[in-house]
């Protein structure tokens, strides 16, 4: 037996996070219960129905944490080298890539509710908002490069979805080990080739050079 703790207002719902992330890494969402949740958070089984009415709103929270987690990510190699050079966009949008898997390699269990469990983004407001945050971060870095010129024109959106399949398809074949790299050095170090093999692709060609 678990003995229960007192209920403090306060920290009830990080405790029930923190609980949720662990029990995922172990049995995924699909055998996830808030029964098993509180039991590991040490308190009573009723306990997490204070902050949540069902388990698909506990997995919700999970995966709008892990959004703002990526959204910060995604913005902060950004900030970094801007404070270096004012005009190196095409750098900040690489780096943004390297972020993202990165954050995946050290998050699994985040980007496993965010992407693989079935989430109605209309049911959670805040899971939407955070999801179009980190949407709009990569898309905005994808313009900045536009305009610099170092990205071709175009819809943006279509851009940043191809960027983003790359990066995410790299993140996940790691996480599940089907890539032939065993440390996350060696897994950043192909994924920047892999993101410079993509601008390489999608560079604007010179006038007069064939495409």
């Amino acid at each position: 037996m678990v003995p229960k703790r007192p209920y403090h207002h306060g920290n009830l719902k990080p405790a029930l996070l923190q609980a949720a992330v662990g029990l995922i890494a172990e049995v995924g969402p699909a055998a996830f219960t808030l029964r098993e949740v509180a039991r590991r958070a040490g308190i009573s089984h009723n306990a997490p129905y204070r902050h949540f009415r069902e388990k698909d709103e506990l997995l919700a929270a999970v995966a709008t944490a892990g959004f703002e987690r990526l959204a910060d990510a995604l913005d902060k190699p950004g900030k970094a080298t801007r404070a270096r050079n004012p005009n190196p966009a095409l750098r900040r949008f690489q780096a943004s890539g390297l972020a993202y898997v990165r954050f995946a390699l050290r998050s699994p269990e985040h980007l496993l509710v965010m992407f693989d469990w079935p989430l109605a983004l209309d049911r959670y407001p805040e899971l939407s908002a955070a999801a179009r945050r980190a949407s709009s971060v990569l898309v905005g870095l994808v313009e900045a490069a536009q305009r610099e010129g170092s990205l071709p024109g175009g819809d943006p959106l279509a851009l940043a979805c191809t960027a983003w399949s790359l990066v995410h398809g790299v993140a996940k074949l790691a996480i599940a080990k089907r890539l032939p790299f065993k440390t996350e050095s060696e897994v950043l170090r192909f994924a920047t080739h892999a993101i410079q093999a993509l601008h390489d692709g999608l560079a604007p060609q010179p006038c007069g050079t064939p495409g």
